[in-house]
């Protein structure tokens, strides 16, 4: 029965301080949607791979070995720390085509028709899918037996060929029957076929190599692995170890949906938990103070100090929990979007916010709450009854006086806005609380607004579509599903590639807006030591123009020059500035990486440069696309259809105008927590100055009685507010574009990729100036309801106030 004094009078004090306790609610709200967001994020991010990679034995480095005997190979496996391994397996790399028909809407089969379809393939020798490291899952199917079996791996890029499907190897008259398709949880090939089906390919001129599978001890960060790798390299002949993948590469290429969007999400979640725990203990700390003739009453009637604590506890527990509970369900409709589309990358038609996150987040977040309250309840409860009842509630008079006299000499201001000014100083600890408040959410506003501009430079820098809005697609070759697979259409289904070549490029030099344009090819041939197949884009004459966005180095300017993407340098080891072999299916050439180009393509490895550089390691590759840019001042819907009559074929034209979901998704993400949190700091001010109004509101009173007009009035409960919020938004602004430079390079990281310059320096002088205000208007916003209310406030009732 103890305890139903403490709850009665805990809910006296709800009744009594409404604003109170939505503040708590609100607060608590927006940051468990926040932190449930993150944790989510975070979690799923990971969780499907991990699981995958320990039911498959995952290798966590695939090396690619050259020249090394048996024996030197098998010493490898007993290297110390090495757990397990598999292999040699023999590895060699082809290109296979396979012909499909029917052919594709609009260009039906006719004489020859259907298509052709020509692709890298990273082809290893297995017996068995099973094994100690990369147990292969066999999901349609069966195990390649015989000679002229192969089995296609169902995660790779590119084409996917159901069981019963045939290729040809390029260069020879030998075709391959799919048999089966399988999956391996970190890519180690594009296909297997039985070690005996790699020595009749290796005699036909297809290169040698092995493949060994590892698992080591201390395999955790890129650095463990990277120190794995050199053991390994150290045990082999100078040179053999032709590449080594790790197993970090695919978890980052699996996680590619959600990990770079982790890190500004749990940068959010933290600032909602700052400014969390701050309000809540300033409130609580207002309604002691507030409350210190209250609590006295308490204790005379019979409270004890236990139950004086439980009633201001019970004051931030009801509130703080309704906020917790509806907080963590906003988190779970916050999530949805984004983890739909990592269920797509998993393929596991469904991730969820797990229910251990919807049930710690709250919890925690509740017993955050709970704590601040109890730390600042205790005072309450050890306070004497007398002391209390005796104590007014205005704080002691050497606070803040000093500063009354010295803005009092500012003759350039009113005395309402020098009296609001000078009105912090007279609670020091709660105006430093209040200001960091507002300081989190003027912080918050910056790095959004930094963000949102950073990733539109992204989305414009990866469509391409200020760069070069007009594309005329090549129907006679064109990019597959692979982003480089070569789709030839049958005889009769569309005019040559030479003519339509021709065609292409007189209709665009009559064009009077036309102001750059080049031929693009896209291919891929498959390189031992790389998982993945390299993706080639070459061009035909200058390309500068279209749009790619350099991290490092130039733009490719000579012969044999090329630009690569930051996965090509993660998966070779490469460096701008290397010469570096392009070896594929017997042919070779050497080329010089010029630049760095910021090109994610969900961290396949991509290479750029002119046509004639690759065509010795690929012969067929062949214009695909126009990519056009036209002058300023053109109208678009104008000239796409002069060209389209120039042209003269059905729809011959693109307008690069693409829209990403992701995006807009991601957008809408940063503007809805931006919201929430600065809505969070107001909510912060508005309680302090409700506090202080309800402190002062028999001086409200005496201001009234001589003379102070309701807009006097209002402007200096405001000012009382605006003075903070000002210090905090200049405080906040090198804070939140610091923030911004930390987690952006995060990002790209999780995307693998780095990051150009120009993406990080987003910030204008003028941008600055204005959110440097920020914290004064979310100051401003939160003080006007309480001012509205003090000018509102009778003169009479002021008075009788204590």
């Amino acid at each position: 029965m103890k305890a139903i004094p403490a709850i009665r009078a805990a809910r006296g004090g709800l009744s009594g301080r409404k604003v109170q306790a939505i503040v708590i609610g609100v607060v608590l709200l927006v940051s468990t949607a926040a932190s449930t967001l993150a944790l989510s994020m975070l979690v799923d991010s990971n969780t499907p791979f991990n699981h995958a990679f320990a039911r498959q034995h995952g290798a966590q480095v695939a090396a690619t070995v050259t020249r090394a005997s048996a024996a030197e190979l098998g010493a490898t496996a007993r290297l110390t720390g090495v757990t397990a391994a598999a292999g040699p397996f023999p590895e060699t790399t082809v290109t296979v085509k396979s012909r499909i028909t029917p052919g594709p809407p609009g260009g039906g089969p006719g004489p020859g028709g259907g298509i052709t379809v020509t692709q890298p393939l990273n082809l290893v020798g297995r017996s068995a899918p099973g094994g100690p490291v990369d147990d292969l899952v066999l999901t349609k199917g069966h195990w390649a037996t015989g000679p002229g079996q192969v089995v296609w791996s169902g995660n790779a890029q590119g084409l996917q060929l159901p069981p019963g499907s045939q290729v040809t190897v390029d260069g020879t008259n030998q075709r391959l029957t799919v048999v089966g398709v399988a999956t391996s949880i970190t890519n180690t090939a594009q296909g297997w076929v039985t070690p005996s089906e790699i020595a009749a390919l290796e005699s036909k001129g297809a290169p040698a190599a092995d493949q060994m599978l590892y698992r080591f001890a201390s395999a955790g960060s890129t650095a463990q692995v990277d120190a794995d790798i050199s053991e390994v390299r150290g045990a082999l002949p100078r040179g053999d170890l032709a590449g080594a993948q790790s197993y970090l590469t695919a978890k980052l290429q699996a996680a590619s949906g959600i990990a770079p969007w982790v890190p500004f999400i749990v940068a959010f979640g933290l600032i909602g938990l700052v400014m969390s725990v701050l309000i809540v203990a300033n409130v609580v700390s207002g309604a002691v103070v507030a409350g210190t003739r209250r609590i006295g009453v308490l204790k005379s009637i019979g409270f004890s100090p236990a139950q004086v604590v439980a009633a201001y506890v019970l004051q931030v527990a009801v509130p703080a929990l309704i906020g917790c509970v509806v907080g963590v369900a906003a988190g779970n409709l916050l999530a949805e979007p984004l983890l739909s589309q990592q269920a797509e990358v998993y393929g596991v038609g469904r991730l969820a916010v797990p229910f251990w996150v919807d049930f710690a987040v709250p919890l925690a977040m509740l017993a955050l709450a709970v704590l601040a309250a109890v730390v600042l309840a205790v005072r309450a409860g050890r306070m004497s009854a007398t002391a209390a009842i005796a104590t007014g509630r205005a704080p002691r008079p050497r606070h803040g006086y000093l500063a009354h006299r010295l803005l009092g000499r500012l003759s350039g201001l009113p005395r309402p806005v020098t009296i609001g000014l000078a009105s912090p100083f007279a609670r020091p600890t709660r105006t430093a609380v209040t200001l960091i408040a507002v300081l989190a959410g003027g912080v918050a506003v910056t790095f959004a607004l930094g963000l949102a501009t950073s990733l539109s430079m992204v989305y414009a820098s990866l469509n391409h579509s200020a760069a070069e809005p007009v594309q005329i697609p090549l129907t006679g070759v064109s990019s597959g599903p692979g982003g480089g697979t070569r789709i030839t259409i049958g005889a009769g289904a569309a005019p040559s590639l030479a003519t339509q070549e021709h065609t292409a490029q007189a209709a665009l030099d009559a064009q009077p807006g036309t102001a750059h344009y080049t031929a693009e090819a896209d291919g891929q041939i498959s390189l031992l030591g790389l998982s993945e197949p390299l993706s080639l884009i070459g061009f035909t004459g200058n390309a500068s123009w279209t749009g790619y966005a350099m991290i490092s180095g130039h733009w490719y300017d000579g012969p044999h020059q090329v630009d690569v993407n930051t996965a090509f340098l993660t998966d070779t080891g490469a460096a701008v500035g290397d010469r570096y072999a392009l070896a594929s299916g017997g042919r070779r050439t050497t080329v010089t990486i010029a630049g760095e180009v910021f090109d994610p393509q969900g961290s396949t490895p991509e290479m750029f440069g002119a046509r004639s550089t690759f065509t010795p390691v690929d012969p067929r590759l062949e214009p695909d696309q126009y990519d056009v840019a036209v002058k300023p001042g053109t109208s678009l819907s104008a000239y796409v259809n002069a060209l389209e009559k120039a042209i003269g074929q059905q729809d011959p034209v693109i307008v690069n105008n693409r829209n990403s979901s992701s995006y807009a998704i991601i957008i809408g993400l940063i503007t809805t927590m931006t919201l929430l949190l600065a809505a969070v700091a107001a909510l912060g001010v508005l309680n302090t100055v409700v506090l202080q109004t309800r402190e002062r509101v028999h001086d409200l009173g005496v201001f009234k009685a001589v003379g102070m007009t309701p807009r006097q009035t209002i402007a200096m409960v405001v000012c009382s507010a605006a003075g903070v919020g000002l210090l905090a938004g200049v405080i906040a602004v090198p804070l939140g574009v610091a923030l911004h430079r930390y987690v952006l390079p995060i990002m790209g990281n999780a995307a693998q990729t780095g990051i150009p310059a120009a993406f990080l320096n987003v910030y204008h002088p003028a941008e600055l100036v204005l959110l440097a205000l920020a914290g004064l208007a979310i100051a401003v916003i939160g003080a006007l309801p309480p001012a509205g209310w003090a000018a509102e406030t009778r003169t009479a009732s002021a008075l009788r106030a204590e």
